[in-house]
């Protein structure tokens, strides 16, 4: 019996480092997904003010930002706001914007994977479409470094 309970204790000691650390990564997915989510909130609350700036932040402010669109890849935070500033000029053809978040899965402790679909309701006519974002965590901010809209 002497045994058993020594074995019991000996087996915990081994477990409970490991049960530690899958709670401490369950934990930092959980708030990396919380801080994710808002950004997206974030935008969305941007775009429906009709502000495209504040809605960029939320993008990598770097020269390797990539943004897919129908037109083709688009490189850099400053071209892609440009493009963002052109194909919506004003706050009629930027309609209000909803995210639907469908999947956010970790691809390392910095990159973040999100799939989504996009909806634009607008006088001149909805529009909507999927995308697919890769977050890094920059500076200890989560940001998009990858966008593919379509």
């Amino acid at each position: 019996m002497l045994k058993l309970a020594v074995g019991m204790k000996l087996l915990l000691y081994l477990l409970l480092p490991l049960i530690l650390l899958a709670s401490c990564s369950s934990t930092e997915e959980q708030s990396a997904e919380s801080a994710i989510l808002a950004a997206m909130q974030k935008q969305e609350e941007a775009w429906n003010a009709g502000d495209v700036h504040t809605f960029m932040e939320t993008y990598w402010h770097d020269d390797s930002l990539l943004f897919v669109g129908s037109a083709g890849p688009v490189y850099g935070w400053q071209n892609t706001l440009d493009r963002y500033l052109k194909s919506y000029p004003d706050t009629v053809t930027m309609g209000k914007l909803h995210f639907d978040i469908l999947q956010v899965k970790p691809l390392s402790s910095d990159h973040y994977f999100v799939l989504g679909e996009w909806h634009l309701s607008r006088t001149i006519g909805d529009a909507s479409g999927h995308f697919t974002l890769v977050f890094k965590q920059v500076d200890g901010e989560w940001l998009i470094i990858a966008d593919h809209s379509s």
